[in-house]
């Protein structure tokens, strides 16, 4: 046998990504000396020795079609000897040397309606996740709601002239197959009905022991309506997560009269500063309002515009809450605090203010 023949059967997993990297990094890999943000979208890598790696950054949807990707692939033979990627939050980054490729680039992908920006202090691209494009659990739209919202802030995205870094995500459920538990600002769709059950089709359909097991709450529990084995579901654990509709068709949960989504604010990855922190809930319930979703768009932007009135540069969305005091960040949001804002969880008591001292100022 060839060797070529014995690589080929051994070879498990992806190529390795070192085979994919332009040779401006492979040849500075572990060398590089700073960064800075040239101009809004367009950042600057300088090594040890002096090679320079400049960085172009524009929004791109997340669901793209095959002759976006090759518009994307010809604007990178054009500009950058073919090298792009995409980013975790779905914008497209070209990476060139010739710092003179770097207006007519520009000027190509706004030609295709692909502004360039989200570096620095801006909003990056809004990471999201499948919606009612692709997803069975999904209590409200993913690539909908998005493009409203970004289109209400293109301007902090081309722009660099918002406190700090400002990073959105969007969940379609609260399986939150989207890292929306630690952004500034968070999206998350909420189902607030229980499952439908069909007892007649559910013992044809699915397995009980299964189904039972598919409840992170143990909510679901076997009984015999009619005759027939099927389940029920105790209201007071269910936590409307769809986990049960995806192992059992016969336990319906989208409602299109009570699904929407929720608002959560203050979480964020980053170490700098502070610690990582997960985001709290702002607003309990949006309704869902295709195709603009007014409502959402309209919370969105009152909270970024308050961030940006009253916060301290650098200063990102949970930092600035923390220095002000949530008393005052429902004030100056005009956001009504409500009983769903009370934390009930059993550990809660870890995470509780005890002081009698409330921050007002």
């Amino acid at each position: 046998m060839s060797e070529t023949v014995k690589k080929r059967i051994t070879d498990i997993g992806p190529p390795h990504y070192e085979k994919f990297l332009p040779p401006v990094i492979k040849a500075n890999y572990g060398k590089w000396k700073y960064h800075e943000i040239l101009q809004p979208g367009v950042m600057v890598h300088v090594s040890e020795t002096n090679a320079k790696l400049f960085t172009v950054r524009a929004a791109s949807p997340r669901l793209l079609s095959i002759d976006k990707i090759r518009k994307f692939a010809d604007i990178a033979d054009k500009f950058s000897d073919g090298f792009l990627r995409f980013t975790s939050r779905n914008n497209v980054e070209f990476l060139m040397t010739d710092e003179t490729k770097i207006p007519p680039l520009i000027e190509d992908l706004r030609s295709i309606g692909h502004p360039v920006g989200g570096i620095g202090p801006a909003i990056s691209n809004i990471v999201h996740t499948q919606g009612w494009v692709h997803c069975h659990s999904a209590a409200t739209d993913a690539s909908g709601v998005v493009k409203a919202i970004m289109d209400e802030l293109i301007d902090d995205f081309t722009s660099m002239s918002l406190p700090g870094k400002l990073r959105i995500a969007f969940a379609c459920c609260l399986n939150m197959c989207g890292a929306v538990h630690c952004s500034d600002i968070a999206l998350l769709g909420v189902h607030r009905k229980l499952p439908e059950i069909n007892h007649d089709m559910l013992p044809k359909t699915c397995e009980i022991p299964t189904l039972s097991a598919s409840c992170p709450t143990a909510a679901i529990r076997p009984v015999t309506i009619d005759g027939k084995q099927t389940v029920e579901v105790l209201e007071e654990k269910c936590m409307f997560c769809a986990n049960c509709f995806t192992v059992c068709p016969s336990m319906k949960l989208n409602n299109s009269e009570f699904d929407g989504l929720s608002i959560w604010v203050g979480g964020k990855v980053s170490n700098a500063r502070t610690e990582p922190r997960f985001s709290k809930l702002a607003i309990p319930y949006l309704p869902n309002n295709p195709p603009r979703w007014p409502e959402a768009v309209e919370a969105v932007k009152n909270i970024v515009d308050v961030w940006k009135k009253n916060a301290r540069n650098f200063e990102r969305m949970g930092e600035w809450i923390d220095r002000i005091g949530w008393p005052k960040f429902f004030k100056l949001t005009d956001i009504p605090f409500q009983k769903e804002h009370i934390d009930d969880f059993k550990h809660a008591g870890l995470t509780y203010k005890t002081s009698t001292h409330l921050t007002q100022s």
